[in-house]
């Protein structure tokens, strides 16, 4: 156990990690977050992760749904859940004096989850409603498919909220067997925010999660290889045209991902400075929706800009977003841009850990891949160290047009 840079740490008997970082604050966060997502799924099992999120709510060996869901809301709480395509993460947010009963509640629903057949029919539907409509939506749904274009044949491809008519085919039985094989107590990272002493946190720990029993041996990733660039136009009925360019980047253990980080940042972040904000939206005034977005997995990552524009506006916007890119592979930032760049990067991130629910994703996420957690202070030495140099060979492999995917919604094929 440890309690090094402000946080404690420690790794129960049956495998579960636990990190826990006190504050001064009435309102507490925990969660247990679990190394198991849509890409661990089998062909038959496509949206499995993502309906066990949602039917662990509906009935434990101790409790019906209503119990579950008024256990922290009776008391001014929230419970909830979400699935990417790595993990699953069940969290609360509660007063800091109903600790206990939301690190039991969280344990509950995990452990001793019972999934009634009846309450599984139900739930099916709410997903396939889900689904029909992000149908509905193609500034989301044209993610998923610029996904399943770049990860062809590979689980990272699926769409997380899987397909109709495999999901009508769920039953019991293939819920049992996939927790079994990937809810490994090895994979499990119990983390905690909020003002409770580390001994209390520990001794709360040991009673609701010490008893489960040790378990591994989850099935290997299957690693994504073989990217090729390639592209998609499909023809929908939408007053825009909808546009995703992208290509295959750096994995979550790759070094160069925070270099990625600041340039996707200075590129198409959230920032009205951004260099695609500034240089086409506010320059030419023809697209309102336009953003950059980098993911890191496991063993590969994904970086993309997404656009919304006029049907008469799309050669012209593409080509003005290929100059961006052209303009960072071909010169390196200046000092004065590369400082601002890092400040801004930097900025980003504080203001992101003032909230401490973000504090509770970013500990358990970290821990669950590199068993550590980095302290603000660490993270902004790394992008401080950055030079131009650095970025302008990742620049290079990232954004190289020939590398680029595309994926296009347009009214004409």
């Amino acid at each position: 156990m440890s309690t090094e840079r402000d946080y404690f740490y420690h790794t129960l008997p049956n495998g579960i990690r636990l990190v826990h970082k006190q504050v001064d604050a009435e309102v507490a966060h925990c969660g247990l977050i679990i190394n198991v997502g849509s890409r661990d799924e089998n062909e038959q099992e496509a949206g499995m992760a993502h309906f066990i999120e949602h039917v662990l709510f509906k009935g434990t060996k101790n409790r019906r749904a209503y119990h579950i869901l008024s256990r922290l809301e009776d008391v001014g709480g929230e419970l909830n859940a979400y699935t990417t395509k790595e993990e699953t993460f069940i969290y609360g947010t509660f007063l800091r004096e109903f600790y206990a009963r939301a690190i039991e509640l969280i344990s509950d629903i995990t452990f001793n989850s019972i999934f009634p057949e009846k309450e599984l029919r139900k739930e099916k539907e709410v997903i396939i409603d889900e689904i029909n409509s992000y149908l509905d939506s193609p500034s989301e749904q044209i993610f998923d498919d610029f996904e399943e274009l770049v990860y062809k044949g590979h689980s990272l491809g699926k769409n997380i909220l899987g397909e109709p008519d495999k999901l009508k085919t769920f039953n019991k039985r293939m819920v049992l067997d996939f927790i079994s094989r990937n809810y490994t107590t090895d994979q499990m990272v119990f983390c905690s925010v909020g003002k409770l002493s580390a001994k209390r946190f520990l001794v709360l720990s040991e009673k609701y999660l010490g008893h489960i029993p040790a378990s591994n041996g989850r099935p290997p990733r299957l690693p994504f290889t073989g990217y090729k660039p390639e592209t998609k136009v499909i023809k929908r009925n939408t007053y825009q045209a909808h546009v995703i360019l992208g290509n295959e980047a750096y994995s979550l253990k790759d070094k160069r991902r925070l270099g990625l980080r600041l340039l996707n940042n200075l590129l198409g972040g959230p920032g009205m400075n951004s260099r695609l904000n500034l240089n086409i939206r506010e320059k030419h005034g023809i697209t309102y929706n336009l953003e950059s977005h980098y993911s890191a997995y496991s063993d590969t990552g994904l970086f993309l800009i997404y656009l919304g524009t006029d049907q008469k506006y799309l050669n012209r916007t593409i080509k003005l977003v290929k100059t961006e890119l052209k303009k960072l592979r071909e010169k390196k930032l200046g000092t004065l841009q590369l400082h601002k760049a890092k400040l801004q990067l930097m900025g980003y991130q504080a203001i992101s850990y003032e909230s401490n629910n973000n504090k509770l994703i970013g500990y358990g996420k970290s821990f669950l891949i590199f068993n550590e957690v980095k302290s603000l202070r660490d993270i902004h030495k790394e992008v401080d160290a950055l030079t131009s140099s650095q970025l302008l060979e990742i620049a290079n492999e990232v954004f190289d047009e020939k590398a680029l995917s595309m994926v296009l919604y347009n009214q004409s094929e």
